[in-house]
C-alpha cells in the first residue's frame, strides 16, 4: 500500500512547562580515528530536531575531538582498540543503555571484526529502539542471523551499496527500489529507509516516498545528519515508520532551504543542521 500521498505525521507543539526528560534521551555509538565529525553530525542533527538530551559513545581517542565539537550533547569514553571501539565496549554500552530512550550506531564505526560482533550483539540484545546507519549495517550484512533477530524496533537506513550488501544481491535497479524495500523490511522485522532520489521507507506492509531534497545534499555527511534527524523523532514518540518518514522529509526540506539560500551546489552536511529546526517547524501540529 503506498502511503506517499498519506499526511504526514507531525510533532505536537511543546507545552510552556516542558522538560528535557520529556523528549528522550539519544544514544548515539560510532566514530573513529579519522571519521570523528561522523558520529558528531549525527549527534548535533538530533539536538537540532528536539532531543531532550544526546550522549555520545566514541572511543576514548576520539572523545575530546567529538566533545569539542558541540557542548550541547554529553560523550562517552569507550574502550578503544588502534582509534575504533573495542569489542570490551559492551559491559559499558549496556550501562549507558539503561539511560537511554532510543539508539543510532554506526557513523563513522570502521570495520573490525570485534566491531561486527558488537554490533551483531547491540542489535539483538538492547530492546530500545535503534536507528542502524553506515558500517553498522556493513557488519550486519556480514551477520545476516542477527539481522533477522531484532531485539526491539529497528531502523534500518542504507544508501544502495549497502543495501545491495544487506538483501545479498549485486546492486539495486531503480524500477525495483520500492519491492526490495519493502522485501528486506518483511525479511529482518525492521523499517527500511532506501536512500537515493525518492528515498523509499517500508516496513513490509506500508510504504512511502520521499519527495524533498536535491543533487546538492550529495555530499559525506548527508547520511549522519539523516541518522541523527530519525533518532530525535524517536525519542518524540513518533513510531519507526512515521520517524523515518518524517525524518526523511525534514532532511530534504532542510537541503532544500540550504540550496535556495545558498545556492545548489556546494552545500556540506552541518548546512543541513543548520536549517533543520526551520524544517521542522514546517511539521508541528
Amino acid at each position: 500500500m503506498v502511503q506517499s500521498e498519506t499526511a504526514l505525521p507531525t510533532l505536537p507543539r511543546r507545552s510552556p512547562d516542558s522538560y528535557k526528560n520529556n523528549f528522550g534521551h539519544a544514544l548515539l555509538v560510532g566514530g573513529s580515528t579519522g571519521f570523528a565529525g561522523s558520529i558528531s553530525l549525527s549527534a548535533l542533527a538530533a539536538l537540532r530536531c528536539g532531543a531532550g538530551l544526546v550522549t555520545v559513545a566514541t572511543p576514548h581517542s576520539c572523545q575530546g575531538i567529538v566533545a569539542g565539537f558541540e557542548p550541547s550533547y554529553m560523550t562517552l569514553a569507550l574502550p578503544d582498540a588502534e582509534g575504533q571501539i573495542s569489542g570490551a565496549a559492551r559491559e559499558s554500552l549496556a550501562t549507558a543503555a539503561q539511560k537511554a530512550s532510543v539508539l543510532a550506531y554506526g557513523p563513522g564505526l570502521g570495520r573490525s571484526a570485534e566491531l561486527t560482533e558488537l554490533i551483531a550483539w547491540l542489535y539483538q540484545t538492547l530492546d530500545q529502539p535503534a536507528v542502524v546507519d553506515a558500517d553498522a549495517l556493513n557488519a550486519l550484512a556480514e551477520r545476516q542471523d542477527a539481522l533477522c533477530r531484532p531485539g526491539g524496533p529497528r531502523i534500518l537506513t542504507p544508501h544502495p551499496g549497502e543495501f545491495a550488501r544487506l538483501a545479498k544481491i549485486d546492486r539495486v535497479p531503480d524500477d525495483q527500489r520500492q519491492d526490495l524495500a519493502r522485501e528486506l523490511a518483511r525479511r529482518t522485522g525492521a523499517v527500511v529507509l532506501l536512500k537515493g532520489h525518492r528515498t523509499v521507507i517500508a516496513d513490509g506492509d506500508r510504504l512511502a516516498i520521499n519527495t524533498t531534497g536535491n543533487p546538492g545534499m550529495a555530499s559525506g555527511g548527508s547520511g549522519d545528519v539523516l541518522t541523527g534527524v530519525i533518532t530525535a523523532l524517536v525519542c518524540q514518540h513518533l513510531s519507526p515508520f512515521d520517524a523515518a518518514r518524517l525524518g526523511a522529509h525534514v532532511h530534504g526540506l532542510a537541503g532544500d532551504l540550504a540550496a535556495a539560500a545558498i545556492g545548489p551546489v556546494g552545500i556540506i552536511a552541518s548546512d543541513l543542521v543548520h536549517y533543520l529546526p526551520q524544517a521542522l517547524a514546517t511539521c508541528l501540529s
